[in-house]
């Protein structure tokens, strides 16, 4: 008789177990599988906008020192171009050769050493005078093919017998007859200090990221490894783009086995080509960081949904038991009772169903609320309001100088009713783009919400920040927006701390600054008073 008591017992206790186990088991599976891929998805989706990101930044980078190296060539031709009007016919003069010389090696440290040239090729003055002996011919191929050239005259980087990697400009010299009378002409060092290696030695990332230039042959005429100049590198994809005329940006493994997210441009008056690029690793690793972040605070959601887990199983076993009871006393008159009750149970198991779905809706919405938080605007691209106010906490409690340009687009709701939203988000666009453009690397630019932008510029001072500001608002009133006429802006400027030494008092002033543009007229920028 006891061991038919006892045989049942044990074998419910069995299914009891087994199915809990089971339930258990399928549950957790649920949880970490649905975990994994949101985590996995958010990981993909996040590497490829940082690498894009990346490349955009360094392509931006490489166009812009592009532009200021060939402005600075410009610059240099342009200077040996108004001393060689000068000179015209004084070239009997030696001490005023001499000045010549001098000033031009000396203005703005553009050239390393200056040369005065006859049209016979006699060395006329020279700076500095270490350089050359009074009185001897040029015999360089790079001088006699200027002689010979009698115009302006670029070499393609050589080296010199001094060892020295260096560029020769040269700018004839005509009398007022037209009779050629020689040159003037500068060297540039490549791989000693002057202006371009100022211009281009600083680059904005310290973990990984370097900067070079190319010519045309692929060759390697600056590099941040000083020892690596000279050093033939056309076999890089990037330079092989380079050398055929092409900018843009690419991840690329450079020659020496490292991925790189590489940006680039030519120089339109030296045919040069300049690289721009940052470690795939020094990327990636930020959103490993990220991503180690986000699982770290996950886990205490996790243990909880875990915990709530082991409670409904409890719960889904007790009605099972109740049915094996039932299943013992089917001649018990209220089986039927009973076994309707537990039919209604199976209702329960709907809503537990439901209850899954909703936990799952829980996790979608964490990772709703994950990517709402991001630090980037949707539509423009921009640093959002979130990550301004993160920039604005950091700078302000370390004491962090910089001026805060707050703007807003003039009656951009006659733009919205005029041409419709889809137009008005291309303005939105439009003027993000012109934040960029009229930015450094370091300063932070954000779209606050609507019209309404923000551009914080650190360690510039108020001149140079009002400049900034006009020069935006100026480019943006004279050139077409995407309605096809110009639109204009209103600006409000303000500083920390001379405004204000707090972030709200400096926003409210900011903000009163570009009430005040606005009341005053529009399409201008009002400076911020102090807090009283």
């Amino acid at each position: 008789m006891s061991t038919v008591n006892v045989t049942p017992f044990s074998r419910r206790a069995a299914r009891r177990l087994n199915l809990r186990t089971l339930i258990l088991s399928l549950c957790l599976l649920t949880v970490l599988l649905t975990l994994a891929i949101s985590l996995y998805a958010s990981y993909t989706v996040q590497r490829q906008l940082l690498i894009q990101t990346t490349l955009e930044a360094n392509r931006v980078y490489a166009s812009k020192l592009a532009e200021s190296t060939n402005l600075f060539m410009t610059s240099a031709i342009d200077r040996l171009s108004y001393s060689a009007h000068r000179l015209s016919g004084q070239l009997h003069n030696a001490s005023q050769l001499q000045d010549a010389v001098d000033r031009i090696r000396l203005d703005s440290n553009r050239f390393n050493s200056t040369i005065i040239v006859a049209a016979d090729g006699e060395i006329l003055a020279y700076s500095p005078q270490k350089v050359y002996p009074a009185g001897q011919h040029v015999a360089s191929p790079e001088s006699l093919a200027a002689l010979r050239q009698r115009a302006l005259y670029i070499s393609e980087p050589f080296t010199a017998p001094s060892g020295r990697l260096i560029i020769f400009i040269a700018q004839p010299i005509i009398a007022a007859d037209g009779q050629y009378q020689g040159y003037v002409a500068g060297t540039i060092y490549l791989q000693e200090h002057n202006a371009l290696d100022t211009l281009l030695g600083e680059h904005p990332y310290k973990d990984g990221s370097n900067l070079y230039v190319v010519d045309e042959q692929g060759r390697l005429i600056y590099h941040s490894q000083s020892q690596r100049v000279g050093e033939y590198v056309e076999r890089n994809p990037v330079v092989s783009a380079l050398m055929q005329g092409h900018s843009g940006s690419q991840q690329v493994t450079n020659t020496q086995g490292t991925s790189m997210l590489a940006g680039f441009a030519t120089v339109p008056t030296t045919r040069w080509g300049i690289v721009a690029q940052r470690p795939m690793a020094s990327v990636t690793s930020e959103l490993n960081h990220l991503m180690f972040i986000t699982v770290r605070n996950a886990l205490p959601l996790l243990l909880v949904a875990l915990l709530l887990i082991g409670w409904l199983t409890r719960l889904i076993t007790r009605p099972l038991h109740q049915l094996a009871q039932i299943a013992h006393h089917l001649d018990d008159q209220q089986a039927l009772h009973h076994t309707n009750n537990v039919r209604d149970w199976y209702a329960e198991a709907g809503q537990l169903k439901r209850a899954m779905q909703a936990g799952l809706r829980v996790m979608q919405h964490k990772i709703d609320r994950l990517s709402q938080e991001s630090l980037t605007d949707p539509l423009t691209g921009l640093v959002n309001r979130r990550g301004l106010e993160q920039v604005l906490a950091q700078w302000s409690q370390n004491q962090q100088r910089f001026t805060l340009i707050m703007l807003d687009i003039d009656h951009f709701k006659r733009v919205n009713d005029a041409f419709g939203h889809d137009v008005g988000d291309l303005v939105l666009c439009y003027i993000a783009d012109q934040l960029r453009q009229h930015s450094r690397q370091e300063d932070i630019c954000c779209r606050c919400g609507g019209e309404e932008f923000m551009m914080l510029l650190p360690d510039v001072s108020a001149e140079q920040a009002l400049a900034v500001a006009e020069r935006l608002r100026l480019q943006v009133a004279g050139q077409n927006s995407p309605t096809g006429q110009p639109v204009t802006l209103s600006l409000g400027l303000a500083q920390f701390p001379e405004t204000a030494t707090a972030v709200i008092p400096l926003l409210k002033q900011v903000d009163l600054a570009l009430y005040a543009a606005k009341h005053a007229g529009r399409n201008q920028t009002m400076v911020a008073q102090p807090a009283p």
